[in-house]
């Protein structure tokens, strides 16, 4: 799981320090070395204002994204913040409306239809959607952002990134109060006020664990300004503790189901697909029959000859079928990591993966590292794994793919089901995904081009439906060693991807409620009840981004097939691979165009 740059989540490069890249100046970093037209010269500055303005209106993804000219400053989150911020979208909206498609170069017209998507959905979710007055999810991701983005990163020196620390916690106090005022607890579904009063003391790990542990790096008087700073975020946490469990949690009713209206509208800001809802359904039904049948042979190959397996013949109704598969599953399931051990297999897992696709030079690989490990505690609570990868502009920083660790508070039981659901075979999956050659792999290429404002708008459902393409690409390429129960614990994976673009709609507009979903996750997408009722938080949390991974490997599955026909006997993978992610991550229309021609918009 990963996101763009202005969505990701509260978790989709020669190093550029503070100095570097004031010196150098973003608008150069942004514009092409060469403009084809006088149009594209045009369209070069406009593009390189907006990745120079748009940051200052959100300081903590500006460090993400490794724009460190606002490392000390916080979001404001207050309406005055939202006008500006809608101001420029509007600004820059009129500016891009005045650009004639057809006098831009193609890469240029890709850009300019993918910032208007973006600027109309940024009005769109200020002004319709409102998520700033009912989710405190925007919130807490910004104060949790705001400290760890400065730590996890060596892109300067550690005083230097510790001042801005101490800065962005004198700030995050008046980000809390906009909260406050900004929150309508009537609007709040209970399911997020509950995640965020969950995750609220995470903020105060990235202290102990991160900030003041390497406060002797300061000189003696940053050292006092640093303690002073942490006294008043540990009282602003805590005064923000008793506001969530005495006022938001008990106040939230708000409902978190949008409904077909806002759904659909959000759907296609989202996707930047033709598909529409009823036609993302329709094909996610058929997906799942045929991949559930698929997984029904390849069970009765790992059951062959098995003694006490149940009966299995060619021709299997439902009910047949779900217990030869479930059988099946059983083999996989048994064999996993202890309780403390899915880090350290996630590792070894990586190592694997990095093994086989450099073995088998399936892809150009990243001259960056990558490292596995524990998800920050802020961030928690709503995914099991996500690629956290350096911003556009901080090249050559590491990639770290968090993994959120089993809750103390769980039961044995509990922490069983969840390792069923992760066994060994289905944590290598994990890794193809989030990292080799998924996402770390896809956004270090991606990262490579050389428009900025393409990295900052990159394509969801092209970068999960690569993750997902990834992982059907090393079963078939014989991951593992051509093991059948790992291409079946794949399998279910693509099971997963699937039923998430159909539980999207289940929740948001035909209204499911928990039992029916939890039915339908356990029984027809054969998860494990801790795997499905993460998903039934999941799904309640957000919107739209569930379908990404269906609609992405969809789209990736047919342009894999296009340049197969139209290469022939010539068609090389690693050759495709590394073309199919030249582009950056636009959106899988833009991508065919670019690559075999047609129209652009």
């Amino acid at each position: 799981m990963t996101q763009p740059i202005f969505h990701r989540p509260t978790i989709t490069r020669p190093t550029f320090t503070r100095r570097t890249a004031t010196a150098l100046g973003l608008a150069a970093i942004a514009a092409p070395a060469i403009a084809a037209s006088p149009a594209d010269a045009r369209f070069a500055r406009f593009a390189a204002a907006y990745v120079d303005q748009r940051p200052a209106l959100s300081p903590s993804q500006a460090t993400v994204l490794g724009d460190h000219r606002f490392d000390g400053q916080v979001d404001d989150m207050s309406a005055a913040g939202r006008r500006a911020r809608d101001n420029l979208a509007r600004r820059f909206l009129a500016r891009a409306d005045s650009f004639r498609p057809a006098e831009l170069s193609r890469e240029n017209q890709v850009d300019l239809a993918l910032l208007k998507n973006q600027l109309r959905y940024d009005i769109w979710t200020d002004e319709v959607l409102r998520s700033w007055a009912w989710d405190p999810q925007l919130y807490a991701g910004v104060a949790g952002n705001a400290l760890y983005s400065l730590m996890a990163r060596e892109f300067a020196p550690l005083p230097v990134r510790l001042r801005s620390a101490i800065s962005r916690m004198q700030n995050l106090p008046a980000l809390y109060a906009q909260m406050r005022e900004q929150l309508q607890p009537a609007r709040v579904p209970l399911i997020h006020a509950q995640t965020v009063a969950k995750q609220n003391a995470g903020v105060l790990s990235i202290l102990d664990g991160m900030i003041l542990p390497a406060a002797s790096a300061l000189p003696r008087a940053d050292q006092t300004r640093l303690k002073a700073a942490a006294q008043t975020l540990r009282t602003a946490v805590a005064e923000q503790q008793t506001w969530l469990d005495k006022v938001l949690v008990p106040g939230a009713k708000g409902d978190f189901r949008l409904g077909a209206k806002l759904y659909d509208q959000k759907l296609a800001f989202a996707l930047v697909s033709p598909l529409s809802r009823a036609e993302i359904r329709t094909s996610a039904d058929t997906a799942l029959k045929a991949t559930r049948a698929e997984m029904y042979a390849v069970s009765r190959r790992v059951l062959a000859g098995r003694a006490g397996g149940p009966p299995m013949p060619e021709a299997s109704d439902a009910a047949t079928q779900q217990k030869v598969i479930e059988a099946a599953l059983e083999l996989a399931y048994a064999d996993h990591p202890p309780r403390d051990g899915v880090v350290p297999a996630c590792r070894a897992a990586l190592a694997a993966a990095t093994d086989f696709v450099r073995a088998r030079d399936l892809i150009t690989l990243p001259d960056a590292p990558v490292e596995a490990i524990i998800m920050p505690e802020y961030a928690r609570g709503a995914a099991v794994a996500y690629c956290d990868a350096p911003g556009p502009l901080d090249r050559g920083q590491k990639t770290y793919v968090d993994i959120s660790p089993i809750p103390d508070d769980w039961t044995p039981a509990q922490a069983e089901s969840f390792l069923r659901e992760y066994n060994r075979r289905g944590l290598n999956d994990t890794m193809i995904h989030e990292a080799m050659p998924g996402h770390f792999v896809q956004i270090w290429h991606s990262n490579k081009h050389p428009s900025v404002l393409r990295a900052l708008l990159g394509s969801g459902p092209f970068i999960e439906g690569w993750a997902v393409y990834a992982e059907d690409m090393m079963a078939k390429q014989g991951y593992l060693g051509g093991d059948p129960l790992f291409r079946l614990q794949q399998l279910k994976t693509r099971v997963r991807s699937i039923t998430n673009a159909i539980l999207d709609q289940m929740v948001h507009v035909d209204g499911a409620g928990e039992v029916e979903v939890m039915a339908f996750l356990t029984v027809t997408a054969f998860q494990q009840e801790r795997e499905a009722a993460g998903k039934w938080t999941r799904a309640r949390l957000d919107s739209t981004q569930l379908p990404s991974y269906f609609v992405g490997a969809t789209e990736h599955d047919a342009l894999r097939a296009e340049a197969e026909r139209r290469d022939g006997a010539a068609f090389n993978l690693k050759h495709y691979h590394d073309k199919v992610l030249s582009f950056g991550s636009p959106p899988s229309r833009y991508v065919r165009a670019l690559m075999f021609g047609g129209a652009i918009g």
